[in-house]
């Protein structure tokens, strides 16, 4: 078995940091319910595309960034990203053979189960959102997915990235 050396690395965690800036970015208020969540699709994309190089740590440590630039409970992010990393991995195999309509609906499945965690959170710490609203990040997301992933695609296969 012959191991390639890695190559333009740099690209994957360039491309973390401006899902980073993504997600805290302004918009205005009727579309901040429904924020994608950025550092959750970059992540899937690249657990998916090249798995040896991201993992749980890598979600831990920009989950917390997140944290610290959201100004949200210290973990919570970081709880949440490492959920759907170990989701992802988990349902690797599976979701690298499916076409982009059914990683939707199982980036859904994933996406909506993290926001349920975060939802929980939030009760925990009295910060509840009083209806469904806090799926519709899960749901963009999910809509977002097929358009994300042929972009970083072609980031990768642009920059050879391995």
């Amino acid at each position: 078995m012959s191991a390639t050396s890695p190559r333009n690395v740099w690209v994957i965690w360039v491309s973390m940091l401006f899902a980073l800036l993504l997600s805290v970015s302004p918009l205005p208020d009727f579309m901040e319910m429904g924020r994608p969540l950025w550092l959750a699709l970059f992540m899937t994309y690249w657990l998916l595309a090249l798995p040896q190089r991201v993992g749980m740590l890598t979600a831990w440590c920009f989950g917390l960034l997140a944290d610290v630039l959201n100004g949200a409970l210290l973990g919570q992010n970081a709880l949440i990203l490492t959920l759907v990393t170990f989701l992802v991995l988990s349902l690797h195999q599976r979701l690298r053979m499916f076409p982009l309509s059914q990683q939707c609906i199982v980036l859904l499945m994933v996406f909506g189960l993290a926001q349920l965690v975060q939802l929980w959170l939030n009760a925990l710490t009295g910060n509840r959102p009083p209806t469904l609203v806090f799926i519709l990040p899960a749901v963009v997301s999910a809509l977002l997915w097929p358009w994300v992933s042929m972009i970083l695609r072609w980031l990768q296969q642009r920059f050879g990235v391995n």
